[in-house]
């Protein structure tokens, strides 16, 4: 830099353009697909705006930058104004935005209240009360620097004077240049005045000055002889005076007599050509530290986020049979945060997520695409052994286990769980949030309706019943003629196929567009679906355990002309749609697997799905939401993922492809991810691993195996367990011949996991009566069969610190090596992928198929469904068929009764004995205890 003139400015203005342009390379190549964005929203179109803008959008593309230039007219009212912020701030593709105002609008607007809209993250201009306020704190590192001073200040560095120490003065006072030119000084440890038009003795001010920045807007006001002999001089002035030499008449002069004061000056900026051009690399270097602020936020790093405390009361429940009562009650001693809060917490951004109330909100798939180059978590299953008709706690487990490592081993931690059914709730089981201090909260909302998934569901199902029936009445009572003229009416005195209706002749091999063309036997295949009413497998659904449906005669009203079937309900989370919803990867993905589904069979032998009906893209309508997972935390605030319930014997059983990844995304590559399958590991882990983890890419870390004493002891020979009834005394009191014997159960699930090449740990859920040294036996046996480790917890009496010793061995486990692999080879035949299962996961000595078993086998495999995975429809209670032979029966043959297809989920289910999909209401239901204090409006009564 010359003394007296900063000519150089130029070269400097250049090095940081370079540096940008490279750090924004940089970015693009560690975050494929991201670019920095910039919008200069300009209301009005002032010529001299216009210009300052387009070197700014220029600058931008220099650099690498995406700015974009919003116009709005100079008519633009106040709130369109506002809106318009709200949009960019809303948009995370964007991380600067500047507003450039008219200052002769047509309408009034408040700049204030305008500034102040704009984002403080993307404030890159740094005029926000909340930027001034830090920079006037001096917290310069956690603000932006308005671009002027900051580009002065840059100058000033690059003279080689420190400014520590110096006499400042800064003329004008400005929120743009004078005011925050001042605090910039101070906190560089300047002593700094600031004057204006009216300071008294302006010249004796300016004399005195090691640092002059001069941005009073007059044109030369400051004359040559008041400057300091070797000052430095900052000139921010742009101002026109009369120029007869000019051809427009005037010149550009800055606050400063150039001339006179270049004599004394150490260093003076030109005007042109000085400040401005700093100002606008200023701003670029703003943007970039913007979207390097953005990256930093939600590339799936350490969450900043808090964490409640739980109010844990001892003993929770006196009498161990009630205690569930106390969950509702538990639920509300912690009350949740709010789910914005969140979802900010965990790296959503707000455009994001969707509020349903203050305490659940649904996540928009975009944030796949914007989190997809960012490393996944580690990812975990939890499973049991077979269970008591009580069940032995995996979803209590998954919550305590992700409060553990969230709240209490500060990792990133996110549960998924499956949304339960409202008949169970009413019926007999209860709820499924979890229970005692390791729940999902609020309970009565993840328990009752959520945010409506089901009862989409219900409804996009039951469409397509209506539609199956009333196409087969259709075609039954209309001649060819009359149906092609009402599936393709006239309209404007022409017929028009629907675009379901052109795939639909693709499908058929005709290739016509003009419904004119085609010919009567082309007329004839279009219109005839031919249905046999005997092969219709798919049933109306419910979400309410009704007994009296589960069998019925329809069709029996006089409108129907004669035609009537027997059918059946299912409940709602039996429905295919379901499985779909929990199996899918996009909303193009549910759209193909929605349209696959078979709902029967024709009289000629082929499928009939819900696209030959013409009814799968309003299915995608009434379903688009549902698409998308639900979010709400556990008592301990950390977060999980509630979506999709499938069946876990006619389904898969686990909740939401897509939960899991938009999850697994968020934790980062340090955090971790429960998901919970359902019932023992022989059906739930069985089916996420061969049929969840086959559709969805995903390779799991660790298995975590939930046992029991209770169950245990079961295993070994002890009394029948019935719910609602006391438990017998060899489950209250210390047996450990009869827990040993019954962990031959433990040691065959743990070989069971094992087979998949993933590590496990056992989870011994303690009970109350549960003595130290049954839990050390537990412990020791499963150590003994092959698994990583073995811990006892009491998650459900104490919550995450419950289980913080599981997890610290999950933390290990998933660091071990592990081979994963799937159990057959979807190519297989059917019946051997059947045996497979049978064989190493139930113990089986082979398998027996029925007629009608053999019958699908062989239908199935001509219509080309037999390379689909297997999903065993069998009992729970027991490895297997029969529910009464506990612990590791063997010697047995396993009858497949039937088999059917769920060709949209995408695998076939052979039914194991008799499976019902419609449970019925016992004596005393739930709903006795169930009610609502209509002062407090809370729900009471739920489990």
């Amino acid at each position: 830099v010359e003394r007296a003139d900063l000519l150089n400015e130029k070269l400097f203005r250049i090095q940081v353009r370079k540096r940008l342009k490279k750090e924004v390379e940089e970015m693009k190549t560690r975050f494929p697909g991201f670019r920095p964005g910039l919008v200069v929203l300009q209301v009005g179109d002032r010529e001299d705006s216009n210009l300052y803008i387009s070197v700014k959008l220029k600058a931008a593309a220099e650099i690498g930058i995406n700015a974009n230039h919003l116009r709005l007219p100079k008519s633009a009212t106040e709130d369109e104004v506002l809106r318009s912020i709200m949009v960019v701030n809303e948009n995370p593709a964007i991380h600067g935005l500047i507003v450039q105002l008219p200052l002769d609008s047509v309408n009034r607007i408040d700049t204030e209240k305008v500034t102040n809209a704009v984002a403080p993250e993307k404030d890159v201009d740094g005029l926000t009360s909340i930027n001034a306020g830090k920079l006037a704190r001096g917290d310069l590192g956690n603000c932006f620097i308005p671009c002027t001073p900051n580009g002065c200040m840059e100058l000033i560095r690059q003279t080689g004077v420190s400014v520590a120490g110096k006499k400042a003065v800064v003329i004008g006072r400005s929120k743009i240049v004078g005011a925050p030119m001042h605090d910039l000084l101070l906190w560089n440890h300047a002593t700094v005045t600031t004057c204006h038009s009216k300071t008294v003795d302006l010249a004796a001010e300016v004399s005195m000055a090691d640092i002059l920045v001069v941005g009073a807007g007059k044109a030369e006001m400051v004359k040559g002889e008041w400057v300091k002999q070797g000052a430095v001089v900052i000139d921010c002035g742009i101002n026109h005076i009369p120029d007869s030499t000019k051809s427009n008449g005037k010149r550009v002069v800055g606050d400063v007599h150039y001339a006179s004061a270049r004599e004394r000056a150490g260093f003076i900026t030109p005007v042109p050509g000085g400040v401005g051009p700093m100002t606008v690399a200023m701003l670029m270097q703003n943007t970039v530290q913007s979207a390097k602020r953005f990256l930093q936020m939600h590339q799936g790093g350490k969450w900043n986020i808090s964490y409640t405390k739980l109010n844990l009361q001892t003993p929770v429940a006196v009498i161990p049979d009630l205690g569930f009562l106390w969950d509702i009650v538990i639920s509300r001693s912690c009350p949740p945060k709010p789910i914005d809060q969140l979802a900010r917490e965990v790296g959503l951004l707000s455009d994001e997520v969707e509020m349903y109330g203050k305490t659940k909100a649904k996540v928009q798939l975009s944030v796949i695409k914007r989190l997809e180059g960012h490393s996944d978590g580690k990812y975990v299953v939890v499973t049991g052994i077979t269970p008591t008709p009580l069940g032995e706690g995996k979803s209590t487990t998954t919550v305590g286990l992700v409060q553990a490592m969230g709240a209490h081993l500060n990792l990133n931690a996110f549960a998924c769980v499956r949304q339960p059914s409202q008949g169970p709730t009413f019926g007999i089981k209860g709820g499924a949030a979890g229970g005692g201090y390791s729940q999902v909260i609020p309970m009565e909302e993840f328990n009752l309706h959520l945010t409506g998934d089901i009862h989409a569901i219900t409804a996009a199902n039951n469409l397509v019943a209506a539609a199956i029936d009333a196409r087969v009445f259709h075609e039954a009572t209309q001649s060819d003629k009359a149906l092609f003229s009402r599936l393709v009416p006239l309209s404007g005195g022409q017929r028009k196929f629907s675009p379901i209706q052109l795939n639909r002749l693709k499908r058929l091999g005709i290739e016509k567009v003009d419904p004119n063309t085609l010919t009567e036997e082309e007329v004839t295949r279009f219109v005839r679906l031919d249905i046999d009413p005997e092969s219709i497998t798919w049933q109306r659904v419910m979400d309410t355990n009704d007994r009296f449906l589960r069998k019925l005669t329809i069709g029996q009203s006089s409108t129907e002309k004669g035609f009537t079937r027997t059918t059946q309900f299912d409940i709602s989370v039996a429905s295919e749609i379901m499985a779909v919803l929990a199996l899918t990867s996009s909303l193009e993905d549910m759209r193909s697997r929605l349209a696959r589904m078979v709902v029967a069979t024709s009289r000629s032998g082929k499928p009939i799905t819900t696209e030959d009906l013409g009814v799968s893209g309003a299915l995608t309508v009434l379903m688009r939401d549902a698409i998308k997972p639900n979010l709400m935390q556990t008592l301990e605030g950390t977060p999980v993922f509630v979506h999709a319930g499938p069946f876990a014997n006619i389904a898969h059983g686990n909740s939401s492809i897509l939960a899991d990844k938009i999850a697994l995304k968020l934790v980062g590559p340090d955090g971790f991810v429960v998901t919970e399958a359902g019932f023992g590991a022989d059906i739930g882990m069985e089916k996420f691993f061969n049929i969840k983890c086959r559709y969805s890419g995903l390779r799991p870390h660790v298995v975590v195996l939930v046992a029991t004493v209770r169950a245990l002891k079961m295993h070994g020979g002890g009394p029948t367990v019935t719910a609602g009834l006391t438990l017998p005394k060899e489950y209250t009191e210390e047996n450990l011949e009869l827990l040993e014997k019954g962990c031959c159960n433990l040691r065959k699930q743990v070989q069971n996991a094992m087979a998949f090449g993933v590590p496990v740990v056992v989870a011994v859920n303690a009970f109350k009566t549960d003595t130290d040294a049954e839990l050390d036996l537990v412990c020791r046996l499963a150590k003994s069969a092959g698994a990583f480790d073995a811990v006892h917890c009491s998650h459900w009496a104490k919550g995450g610190a419950g289980a913080v010793a599981l997890g610290q061995a999950v933390q290990k486990a998933a660091e071990a090596p592990s081979d994963f692999k799937f159990l057959y080879d979807v190519e297989l035949p059917i019946v051997d992928k059947i045996r497979i299962i049978a064989q190493k996961i139930y113990g089986a000595d082979d398998v027996e198929l029925l007629p009608e078993a053999q019958h699908k086998v062989e239908l199935y495999t001509k219509q080309g469904f037999g390379n689909l995975p297997i999903c065993m429809a069998k009992t729970h209670l027991s490895l297997s068929h029969d529910s009464e032979k506990k612990g590791v029966p063997t010697g047995f043959i396993l009858p497949i009764r039937d088999i059917r297809a769920s060709v949209g989920a995408g695998f076939l289910y052979p039914l194991v004995g008799t499976m019902s999909t419609m449970p019925g209401l016992p004596t005393r239901p739930c709903f006795y205890d169930i009610d609502l204090d209509p002062e407090t409006e809370q729900v009471d009564g739920l489990f």
